[in-house]
């Protein structure tokens, strides 16, 4: 960055500037569709797990693999330039390129013959989704006051239990369906298991969503370093670090918190179907649509919740409230999903995960909301993306692998899947209770003097 370059406030915004609320809560809508597909996607794998397994002859350790390390690595390492062109450029595009690439990669699970295939194709998936969250987490904090980012953010990362739910509910309906249906015969792909068939329904609707991402603006970017002639000033990649360095203490904390709590929702969100099928001898349909419900009515109210409270705090002055909505999280869900994945019983099971996932859920927008808060406009999408590449690629790869490696290697014996999700969910709990505390004074920090600079 030029050394004539200085933090100055952003210039006023008339109200013929500022986009209206209602369009403002368009947007969110309109970005929350394309999140929920993006699970959609990425969570149809965790039906699968027993026909995969048999029709491709992998262990559960491999099944970990695929639903966590081949989709995060790419999904975090794509994130990065993403991030760069996110805020460089725009954010409509990437996310229309992105929709359409995860889309085409979904669907061509079908024609997976191998673990390596399947691999690759996973993959794909998650590289199109690294486009959405860096540019959309951008666009929604320039279309909202910081008074009420939290609650915008948590109300698109809900995207994560609507389409978590739908995968679960309709996918396991779907599922139920086409295993019961003779090997197909298809163009191309020739003879297939049936089970395929579950990725080309839920992949190729998704292409239809492109067109819907064109009905959003570009908002004027707000809250943007300035040089001392008052221009837009322009932030090289070692700029961007800086920006980083100078808040690691609060980033750090942040993100190694979010790395715990991403991996106890991506181990019960990968395992928890295989767990009432496996142990409690459920159909594919049976669990999705008793997991989906749940996933959608109380993870969806933990998020909302979660943000709105964190609003609230934070106009109390309380400038570490994401922080603190997410300890309330750790404990709550350490408590009842723990304890749910153990009990025998399976309808006991689903009414100790239903305030379990609500405390899990909270604290999700409102951290993603915290990073946008410390940073100024020019190094959101890069930072967001770094951000998410931390607790993804901890989260995403070590959530869904953790479980099968314990019941592979710890208890040798897949029945135990329960205690490996519990003891996934445990130990990601108390490291979030040992790592908030210690960042609640660096975060309060940050958040005060970047809101200083550009008040």
């Amino acid at each position: 960055m030029n050394t004539n370059t200085t933090a100055a406030a952003t210039p006023a915004i008339t109200p013929a500037d500022r986009p209206s609320l209602r369009y403002a809560w368009y947007v969110v809508l309109v970005l929350m569709l394309c999140y929920t597909l993006s699970f959609v996607d990425r969570q149809i794998l965790s039906l699968l797990v027993g026909p995969i397994k048999r029709d491709l002859m992998i262990s559960d350790t491999r099944i970990g693999v695929l639903q966590g390390l081949a989709f995060a690595v790419f999904y975090t390492l794509a994130g990065l330039p993403i991030g760069r062109i996110v805020d460089t450029y725009g954010r409509r595009n990437p996310i229309a390129a992105g929709i359409f690439l995860w889309s085409l990669m979904t669907a061509s699970c079908s024609a997976a013959k191998s673990f390596w295939t399947l691999f690759l194709a996973r993959i794909g998936v998650g590289v199109g989704e690294a486009t959405l969250s860096p540019a959309a987490f951008s666009l929604i904090s320039d279309y909202f006051p910081k008074e009420q980012l939290g609650l915008a953010i948590s109300v698109y990362t809900m995207g994560i239990f609507v389409g978590s739910g739908i995968a679960l509910a309709v996918g396991g309906t779907v599922v139920d369906a086409v295993v019961r249906m003779p090997a197909l015969h298809l163009p191309i792909l020739g003879v297939v298991a049936t089970w395929r068939l579950s990725f080309l329904l839920v992949g190729i609707p998704g292409l239809s969503v492109v067109l819907l991402v064109y009905t959003i603006r570009e908002p004027l970017r707000r809250n943007l370093l300035r040089t001392a002639d008052g221009r837009a000033a322009e932030l090289g990649l070692w700029d961007v670090l800086a920006q980083v360095r100078t808040r690691w203490q609060a980033f750090t904390g942040l993100s190694v918190a979010m790395i715990f709590q991403s991996l106890a929702s991506y181990s019960f969100l990968s395992w928890a179907p295989a767990f009432f099928q496996r142990i409690h001898g459920w159909t594919p349909g049976q669990s999705g649509r008793a997991l989906g419900v749940i996933l959608l009515i109380f993870g969806c109210s933990g998020m909302y919740v979660g943000g709105s409270l964190c609003d609230r705090w934070q106009q109390r002055g309380i400038r570490e409230a994401p922080l603190k909505v997410t300890m309330l999280s750790a404990v709550g869900a350490c408590v009842f999903l723990g304890i749910a994945m153990l009990v025998p019983n399976p309808y006991l099971a689903l009414s100790l995960m239903a305030p379990g996932l609500f405390f899990q859920a909270m604290p999700i927008g409102s951290a993603y909301a915290a990073v946008q808060l410390i940073f100024p406009n020019q190094v959101r999408g890069q930072v967001s993306a770094f951000f998410m590449f931390i607790l993804n690629l901890g989260g995403i790869s070590l959530g869904p692998l953790l479980p099968g490696v314990f019941n592979d290697y710890l208890f040798k014996n897949e029945k135990m899947l329960g205690p490996s999700v519990s003891l996934s969910i445990a130990l990601a709990s108390v490291g979030m209770m040992i790592i908030l505390p210690l960042t609640y004074r660096h975060y309060r920090r940050d958040y005060e003097t970047m809101n200083s600079v550009l008040a």
